[in-house]
């Protein structure tokens, strides 16, 4: 919590040193407006128009995708005043909508065994993942909100959304001691 107030303190410190009449509007508010909703995990229904802007920025090619909405939150003032904020403009270009449960379950498929069809899903973090929820001036941490992995990858583990893991988990660890019953009970069968 306190990176995140330090983040909208400094962002409105920013502001403050414009005029009265220099009242943000456009997509320059919605860029700056932005830059704090990407900054957490539990965001409030003022977010929507800031984000649905943010996530409306396409291209042909995913990486001016990436250029295209780097250019949209450098709208905001404050986006390039100092190195952290820079750095926080580019953990969230890079991972806003990539990192949460879903788009890591996609992504993160791994094949094991050339023919076989296996495959797994990675528990580990991407890197860009792990900039963008571990950044100082964001609180996936410590709200909470961040995605975790249940189980482990060679016995079928997946990424679930941080409310939905005690469940997820608990679900898991029944459908894995229901397998192994089963393996053993093919066992016995087979001598």
């Amino acid at each position: 919590m306190k990176k995140k107030m330090f983040a909208v303190t400094v962002m409105f410190l920013a502001l403050g040193t414009a005029s009265a009449e220099e009242v943000l509007t456009g997509d320059t508010r919605l860029a700056c407006e932005a830059v704090l909703c990407l900054s957490s995990g539990t965001r409030p229904n003022e977010c929507a128009p800031s984000l649905n802007r943010y996530f409306s920025i396409t291209a042909r090619k995913f990486s001016d995708t990436l250029k295209k909405r780097r250019n949209f939150l450098n709208l905001c003032p404050v986006s390039n005043q100092t190195p952290e904020m820079a750095s926080l403009i580019s953990a969230q270009v890079n991972g806003a909508g990539r990192c949460d449960a879903k788009s890591l379950n996609h992504t993160l498929i791994k094949y094991h065994g050339w023919g076989t069809g296996q495959i797994y899903i990675s528990n580990q973090m991407p890197d860009y993942c792990a900039a963008y929820t571990g950044h100082a001036y964001t609180d996936f941490g410590s709200s909470g909100t961040m995605p975790r992995y249940v189980g482990t990858p060679k016995e079928g583990g997946y990424w679930v959304n941080a409310k939905d893991y005690d469940r997820a988990q608990a679900e898991y660890n029944a459908r894995l001691k229901e397998k192994r019953r089963q393996n053993r009970e093919n066992s016995w069968l087979k001598r």
